[in-house]
Order: C-alpha cells, then structure tokens, then sequence
C-alpha cells in the first residue's frame, strides 16, 4: 500500500505543476487579449488544480479516507469542467 500513496502523491504533484503551468498560460494570455473567456477557462483549470491539491492534503495530513478524496476530488473535476465548458461557448 505505501507504493500506492507514493504514487498518488507523485501524481498529485504533477497535476499541480501542469494544472498551476495551464492556469498561469491562460491568465497571462488573457491579460494580453482582454478576451474574458481565457480568465473563465484559467479559473476552471485552477479549480481543478485545486482540487487535486485540496484531496492530496486532506488524504495525507488529515486521513481523510481515499474513497472520500477521489469523491471530493471529483467534484471539484465536475466544477472545473463546467466552467471550461462554460469558457469555450460565451462569446465577447
């Protein structure tokens, strides 16, 4: 079992880097453009990316058990992705 912690927090790390890496892409490019749906798509990779950190936290600190984290972080997956969806149809 203490491979698959490890492993998960490896994971989780990576999803904050490139998630962090996403966020930070998207916010710099829409204060180039100005274009409102680049701030809205940033905001849901950030929640997403929050979210994986938030769960990674709570399971490794708090012993929040791991069924509990993957349905949290799931929720917070389900909130990112409703706001890139949201990001990608509204228009200037």
């Amino acid at each position: 079992m203490n491979g698959v912690i490890t492993a998960i927090a490896v994971v989780k790390f990576v999803i904050l880097l490139l998630g962090g890496g996403i966020t930070y892409i998207a916010f710099k490019a829409y204060r180039r453009t100005g274009e409102n749906s680049l701030r809205i798509l940033g905001i849901g990779f950030g929640v997403i990316t929050l979210g994986a950190l938030l769960t990674g936290v709570a399971n490794q600190f708090f012993s929040v058990s791991l069924a509990r984290g993957v349905l949290i972080n799931s929720v917070f997956v389900a909130l990112g992705l409703a706001v890139i969806m949201y990001s990608l149809h509204i228009q200037k």
